[in-house]
């Protein structure tokens, strides 16, 4: 594994809470919004797709927000991000974790040019798995 770090989602207001928190400590914020992937459904050009703070190595915050309309409990809206370095290594352990849970999301590739699944296991933890995949020259 390269990293696991803590996945924050909102319902409509991560960019404001993500805002926040850079500014409370001190952090270099990066966001983008379904707008800008070209995922937009109407009302949600505005909500953000990918928000991740940084300071200094290995202090890492993401979130993102939720479709309308989608469910959201807040209070269990976050999730432990994996950052895996093989397609091996995410498959191996989405499945392992995924043993007597509930699959969120299916292991599968992305637009951003990676392996991504979302999982919650058997005690209720919810998960994410993402693998980078390399870049073709």
């Amino acid at each position: 594994m390269k990293s696991f770090n803590p996945y924050l989602n909102f319902d409509g207001n991560a960019g404001e809470a993500m805002s926040f928190y850079a500014k409370a400590l001190g952090a270099e914020l990066s966001m983008q919004t379904f707008a800008d992937v070209g995922m937009a459904k109407p009302g949600s050009e505005n909500r953000i797709v990918h928000a991740q703070l940084s300071k200094g190595p290995g202090c890492v915050l993401m979130a993102s927000d939720t479709q309308p309309g989608t469910p959201f409990t807040q209070g269990t809206n976050c999730y432990i991000n994996i950052t895996c370095e093989s397609e091996q290594e995410i498959d191996s352990l989405f499945e392992a974790l995924a043993s007597g849970g509930k699959v969120e999301m299916p292991v599968q590739d992305t637009f951003w040019g990676a392996r991504f699944g979302m999982l919650t296991d058997k005690f209720g933890v919810h998960w994410m798995f993402n693998y980078e995949k390399p870049k073709k020259s």
